[in-house]
């Protein structure tokens, strides 16, 4: 077909649509036995269909009509299970295999054709009944404004901050950027941005291909004894299987980049879905006016293979290669006097950034009569490289020259053993773990600048074991779980015994009706500071930080739900966290909470293990999945974030932001449109105001070229709330073997200009030069005249793209 006709094609055909299937199996989860007689009924928003398994478990519906599918499996003597917004197209038919958990209560009182399959199904565990939420991979794609972003969608769920920025940090419940563990797949993988800011996490944007996932589990608390390393979030990312039955590709182009993916059969056991990406963000940020302009391309692939009936093999990798440049351009035809001088002033302190960093994992699973055996072996590296030129001419020294690296190999074992007593899981891990490091920088040491150069070369390893026992009472209604965990390593003393690190966990819940429960946890979570405090030398080589202690968390949730049966569910969390051991900056007198992570490396510092903080707060959710073409999420935080300060006073963290709010929802009509909006608020984040004594010296501005902190006054003030709506309207076309959806995504419908902290310049000459105040005191005396320069960020800024599936 000449594409010159597509278009009119498009436009002039509002709908096909061919007759399709969904199938599957329905097996026990413990003895891997077919379950027969299960009955399947699927739901759209003009369909109801019912079907029920053969003696092998498997079932078909045929006929069926493009569109999204609810699906839920109901057998005696089995906890009903539903999957969510099934995706069912021409191009590629559904196949889904779901694993079901016999129930604890009577069989006498289990009926099928009751209303309890009715019910809405969340995402609770036994060892997480509070503060575990779920989003399918469809809630992911439609988000308005998340432009196929999971790191960006994870701020529609409660206790997660909305920033203003164009970073993806992810901030939970007022805790660092950096207490956050991501897996895939159960294969930890520790970068999942582009850009990454090294000791923290964020980036410009996301790294995992929204088309590989299939549902994103978000522990912002009760998280599970094998999952170690963090203080305020697991999140979990299960990946689709690659279908089977042949090779289907999809060719996607958004607001920041173009991709493809490939998924299919290698053989009659084994699948693979494999994609590749390059961006072409660098246009986009040129065209809103931002300082500089990333670069950046990514792979992932997943292989599975049935080994045989009771054993598979999963191989997952990642990886990327990201570099940016300065915006040159960026004042070409601006006028406006101050922006200019914002720019310039931007462009003088940005430094360059390049990193390239991989994830590779194998995990085995086994399944035996009554239990599971995992092993899981993994490696993942970071390259980062970051530098500066004054002036940014590359005749003039460096003020910054920093290159490491971060390698971990992983080797973790895990054993789920069920029994009619109690469920038991057990694991044990090992890491070795290096970090090198050449770094040559200036940095302000009590209002004086420093130069410090040091080489770090360390190695060490990790280990860990933990146990976890869940057991239902009184017919399944009470479900508890205890868990114990410990961490340590060979890197010092201070971190090599497992008693230091001992982490108890213990989680409830009671179900007073079929559709009320409340549920409670506390557990204590320890973290390893990060690589490069760890590895922080002095100018004579010593390794300064060897007395660092494990950060650690105890946390409090307590909460109530209520499950619809309309796909719906809401409910109220209270939270606290106490923070001990957090990482004190030594010559600033300050918690690294109170100062943030900024764009570069974090924590590359004189730290000690002093600092103490708490936060707490109350959530709330409703979370409406698909039904009738109707979805969304509200959720609603209150979060009150502080840390201690040199005096030992609780001062507000970097965190704080106080109220959150996201609302996000959207409509399914007629003839495969879709439309979705988006408003998210955040309350304003402390910053910390100048120290014009020190940052007006000639000696210090002509080091640095930027005002220092005046850290006496840490965190006093706080930057007007932020607030922005977004829109994403869809219109889907279905072909004969192919489909096409074309979109529009417009982030910040009203062009809200978020507050930023002021920006502080020298006064400058006609020639750009800045201008002494005192030009005949001594040299180390002289000083600049400031000039403070207002700044806001926040664009309409509207985009189109389409996503080819064949």
């Amino acid at each position: 077909m000449k594409s010159k006709y597509l278009l009119p094609i498009l436009v002039l055909i509002p709908f096909i649509s061919f007759s399709n299937t969904i199938s599957g199996k329905i097996i026990e989860k413990e003895s891997r036995f077919e379950i027969e007689f299960a009955r399947i009924t699927i739901t759209s928003t003009d369909t109801t269909c019912t079907v029920t398994t053969n003696e092998e478990g498997n079932f078909e519906f045929s006929n069926l009509q493009n569109g999204i599918y609810n699906l839920t499996v109901v057998a005696i003597g089995f906890e009903t299970q539903s999957v969510y917004e099934l995706k069912l197209t021409e191009a590629k038919p559904v196949i889904i295999n779901l694993e079901l958990v016999e129930r604890v209560i009577l069989l006498d009182t289990v009926m099928l054709g009751t209303n309890d399959d009715k019910i809405f199904k969340d995402a609770s565990t036994a060892e997480s009944p509070v503060s575990l939420r779920s989003l399918g991979s469809e809630e992911v794609e439609r988000n308005p404004g998340g432009n196929r972003d999971v790191s960006r969608v994870i701020r529609n769920l409660p206790g997660v901050a909305a920033t203003p920025s164009f970073r993806n940090d992810i901030i939970i419940r007022g805790g660092s950027p950096n207490e956050n563990r991501f897996y895939i797949d159960g294969i930890e993988v520790p970068n999942i941005n582009h850009f990454a800011t090294q000791g923290a996490s964020g980036g410009p944007v996301g790294m995992i291909n929204v088309n590989f996932v299939k549902n994103v589990d978000f522990y912002s608390g009760a998280f599970p004894a094998n999952r170690g390393n963090a203080l305020s979030s697991i999140i979990s990312f299960d990946f689709k299987e690659a279908r089977s039955d042949k090779w289907g590709f999809r060719t996607t182009l958004g607001a920041s980049d173009i991709g493809f993916t490939a998924e299919g059969p290698l053989s009659k056991k084994t699948t693979l879905m494999a994609s590749v990406r390059r961006s072409y963000l660098q246009f986009l940020f040129k065209a809103i006016g931002l300082p500089f302009l990333p670069t950046y391309n990514d792979y992932q692939f997943k292989i599975k293979t049935k080994l045989t009936d009771n054993s598979e093999l999963t191989f997952i990798g990642l990886g990327a290669l990201d570099n940016f440049r300065l915006n040159a351009s960026l004042n070409d035809g601006e006028t406006d006097s101050t922006t200019l001088r914002r720019n310039n002033y931007i462009l003088q302190n940005l430094p360059i950034n390049e990193q390239w960093n991989y994830t590779q994992g194998v995990k085995y699973v086994k399944y035996n009569k009554n239990a599971m055996h995992t092993v899981v072996l993994s490696r993942n590296m970071l390259n980062n490289t970051t530098f500066k030129y004054k002036n940014n001419d590359e005749k003039l020294p460096k003020l910054i020259d920093y290159s490491s690296q971060e390698i971990e190999n992983k080797l973790r074992y895990e054993q789920l053993r069920y029994g009619s007593f109690v469920d038991i899981l057990v694991t044990a891990n090992l890491e070795y773990a290096k970090y090198n490091t050449q770094t040559k920088l200036f940095r302000n040491v009590n209002g004086v600048s420093q130069f410090l150069a040091y080489a770090s070369d360390i190695n060490f390893f990790k280990y860990g074991a933990s146990v976890q026992a869940n057991k239902k009472f009184i017919q399944g209604k009470l479900s508890t779980s205890i868990g114990l965990r410990t961490d340590a390593n060979s890197f010092s003393s201070n971190m090599s015994n497992p008693l230091q690190q001992l982490s108890p966990r213990a989680s409830a819940s009671y179900q007073i009706t079929k559709q009320f429960s409340v549920a409670a946890n506390t557990g204590i979570y320890a973290q390893l500071p990060n690589y490069t405090s760890l590895g922080f030398r002095n100018q004579e080589g010593t390794l300064i930080n060897k007395d660092l202690k494990y950060l650690t968390a105890t946390h409090f949730v307590l909460g109530v739900k209520y499950l619809t049966k309309f796909n719906a569910s809401f409910s109220i969390e209270g939270f606290l966290k106490n923070y001990k051991n957090y990482p004190f900056l030594v010559n600033d007198s300050v918690s690294l909470a109170n100062l943030g992570s900024d764009f570069g490396v974090v924590g590359n510092d004189d730290v000690n293990s002093s600092s103490t903080g708490k936060s707490y707060g109350l959530e709330l959710l409703y979370q409406q999945k698909l039904i009738k073409g109707f979805f969304g999420i509200l959720a609603f935080t209150y979060v009150n974030s502080a840390f201690s300060d040199k005096t030992g006073a609780l001062k507000p963290s970097a965190w704080d932001s106080r109220q959150i709010v996201s609302c996000s929802f959207g409509k399914k009509f007629k003839r495969n449109w879709q439309i979705g909006t988006k408003f998210s608020y955040s309350g304003g984040l402390p910053y910390t105001p100048i120290n014009t004594q020190t940052s007006s010296l000639k000696s210090n501005w002509d080091v640095f070229n930027q005002a220092q902190l005046d850290l006496n006054q840490i965190n006093s003030l706080r930057l007007k709330p932020f607030h922005a709506l977004d829109l994403r309207i869809d219109k889907e076309y279905f072909f004969k073997k192919w489909n096409i959806d074309l979109y529009i995504d417009i982030q910040n419908v009203y062009a809200f200009a978020a507050d930023q902290p002021p920006t502080v310049d020298v006064k400058r000459d006609s020639n750009g030069n800045p201008v002494i105040q005192n030009p005949n005191a001594p040299i180390d005396k002289q000083t600049y005249i400031l000039e403070t320069l207002q700044t806001g960020t926040g664009s309409f800024l509207p985009t189109f793209g389409f996503i080819l599936d064949f």
